[in-house]
């Protein structure tokens, strides 16, 4: 059985010799896919003294952190979704801090400083504002991860230089540390490593054997018993065990089973009657399928046969379920739910009886500009339900967008989405698309760079131009610029050349969905849908553009003209000057 991530926590908060603890500190180890998908999470906070409601500032920060952390999608990535939380609980802390104080005594207010650490899979995350600190133990000292945010004015006078709820956004210090097992962490508060040497506390540590929650109470009281005046906590972590594998494989037991089988429709297979198949390719089999218990149609889909002993492809293969799982969209598909056990591996998914876009595209030679963009804004709502998620599709193309009968939309085949928040960094090839997948593939992510939403808007692009004309925007010029030299040199096709009639900023809102470099593409897809209804001067701007950009065919016929000029000249001159 593989081995997951295992901690002992020991902590210990004490008022010292003021009348209240404005300290709180806490921390959560979920279990199950929790555990593998958000880690665990320690937190100290440490109210600020001269105000009443320190202590509520500093209990909201803790409490909201463990509890709502572990509410974000599990598709978000740590960074993203605490950043988003401690947004969040800033501004309720500022919320308060403005009912309680005037403008100019923030000293009364709802503020805290605060420190956070989550461990997931093999890496620890810190996320700090204020005086509040996280070190891990290295040797009989200790080393210290997170910075004070302290403003020194004199050696009597010093005040925060950052903290939760004293202002309307607060910035958060984001730290990544590489994870060992026999690691040790420790949170406190001013109160104690203002006061107690780090070597103590590291000898402390180490003294305390498995008593980690012993070892907590004697920092606290090593601290007190030199005279210190503030509240006092510690928090210590020491990892005892860490996860085996990737952090990706979180499709549960499901990850572990074998590949099912190639189908002989007509057959029944795990509780499926399995009537015909509807696909066929290297990446996998497809077949039209009846729940037997809810009587629902689905699509099962089997691994490809040469690809099962691929184990990052059925990774992959696994998460598509997991995926569609977690996002809600009428335009994209959705997995079918279904209790019990399952004797291989294989996903099901709701069955859309429609047509894909390649098929739309060949019965519609010259469509209607106003089908196109009502095509192209369903596709970007899709789009946008997985951006939302911190998601990236990273394989759309034409054959991975159906179309019911009703004309509704839905995108398809996750087998290269990309999950922020289980890839945190790593590079990207193109080396896993199916063939003709390249044609749609952002110019960035062929020279191994992850795909960002601005690679979907890249594709969505592409779609559009191919909808409009028939044709690709660089022909397959795009496919073959494997280098950056390259794709420099690529020219983008108008389409008027196919549509003379298509308005200019039509074309130009195509041009910079489409354009090689990502910084000169559209940031996010409500701007390019935007932009193909309503008229943007700027698209038709054409100044400083150079004229085989805007217009290769134009720029190559007047070349050949001059060219063909100079020829007649020089042959007149040959003959003028023969004797």
């Amino acid at each position: 059985m593989a081995r997951t991530l295992t901690v002992t926590i020991g902590q210990h908060s004490e008022r010292g010799r003021k009348d209240a603890n404005q300290d709180f500190h806490g921390a959560l180890v979920p279990e199950g896919a929790a555990l593998r998908l958000k880690g665990i999470a320690a937190a100290v906070a440490d109210g600020i003294s001269s105000s009443a409601l320190g202590a509520m500032a500093s209990e909201t920060a803790v409490k909201s952190f463990l509890s709502d952390y572990y509410a974000t999608p599990d598709t978000w990535s740590v960074r993203h979704a605490a950043k988003r939380v401690l947004a969040a609980t800033n501004s309720w802390l500022h919320a308060q801090t403005r009912r309680a104080a005037g403008p100019g005594d923030p000293d009364r207010g709802c503020v805290t400083t605060f420190s956070a650490l989550v461990l997931r899979s093999r890496t620890a995350h810190v996320f700090h504002a204020g005086d509040t600190r996280i070190c891990r133990v290295v040797g009989r000292t200790l080393e210290q991860i997170t910075e004070d945010h302290r403003v020194v004015i004199s050696a009597q006078e010093t005040y925060l230089g950052r903290a939760l709820g004293a202002g309307a956004q607060v910035e958060i210090d984001c730290a990544v540390v590489p994870v060992q097992v026999g690691d040790v962490f420790v949170l406190t508060s001013d109160g104690v490593h203002e006061h107690l040497p780090p070597r103590d506390i590291a000898l402390a540590i180490a003294g305390a054997g498995d008593d980690l929650q012993g070892a907590a109470r004697r920092i606290v009281d090593a601290a007190y018993e030199l005279g210190s005046e503030d509240n006092l906590t510690a928090l210590i972590v020491r990892v005892d065990g860490l996860p085996e594998g990737e952090p990706g494989e979180i499709v549960g037991e499901v990850g572990d089973l074998p590949p099912a089988p190639l189908l002989d429709p007509p057959t029944r297979f795990d509780g499926y009657d399995i009537l015909r198949r509807l696909h066929a390719g290297g990446r996998g089999h497809v077949y039209l399928a009846t729940d037997l218990e809810s009587g629902a149609r689905v699509a099962l889909k089997v691994p490809g046969v040469e690809l099962r002993g691929d184990r990052d492809y059925l990774r992959h293969f696994a998460m598509e379920e997991w995926i569609a799982r977690r996002l809600d969209s009428p335009h994209v598909l959705k997995a079918h739910t279904r209790d019990g056990p399952r004797s291989h591996l294989y996903t099901v998914m709701r069955y859309v009886e429609g047509r894909t876009l390649a098929q739309w595209m060949a019965d519609h030679r010259e469509p209607d500009l106003e089908a196109v963009r009502g095509l192209v804004e369903q596709i970007a709502r899709g789009l946008q339900a997985f951006h939302r998620r911190e998601m990236v599709h990273g394989d759309l193309r034409p054959e991975n967008v159906l179309i019911d009968s009703a004309g509704t939309v839905q995108i398809i085949d996750f087998g290269a989405t990309r999950v922020a928040g289980l890839v945190e960094d790593g590079g990207y090839t193109d080396d896993a698309l199916p063939q003709g997948a390249v044609q749609y593939t952002a110019p960035e992510c062929l020279l191994g760079h992850p795909p960002s939403p601005g690679a979907d808007i890249f594709a969505l692009g592409i779609l559009a131009y191919q909808m409009l004309t028939g044709r690709l925007p660089y022909g397959g010029d795009a496919a073959r610029a494997r280098t950056a030299r390259r794709q420099r040199r690529l020219r983008y096709v108008s389409a008027r050349h196919a549509r003379p009639l298509l308005p200019a900023w039509i074309d130009g809102a195509l041009r910079r969905a489409t354009h090689p470099d990502p910084q000169r593409r559209y940031e996010v897809l409500s701007e390019f849908v935007h932009d193909l209804r309503h008229p943007n001067p700027a698209l038709t701007e054409t100044r400083g553009v150079p004229l085989i950009e805007r217009d290769p065919l134009l720029f190559w016929r007047g070349l050949s003209l001059v060219l063909g000029v100079a020829v007649v000249a020089l042959a007149a001159l040959l003959v003028l000057r023969a004797p």
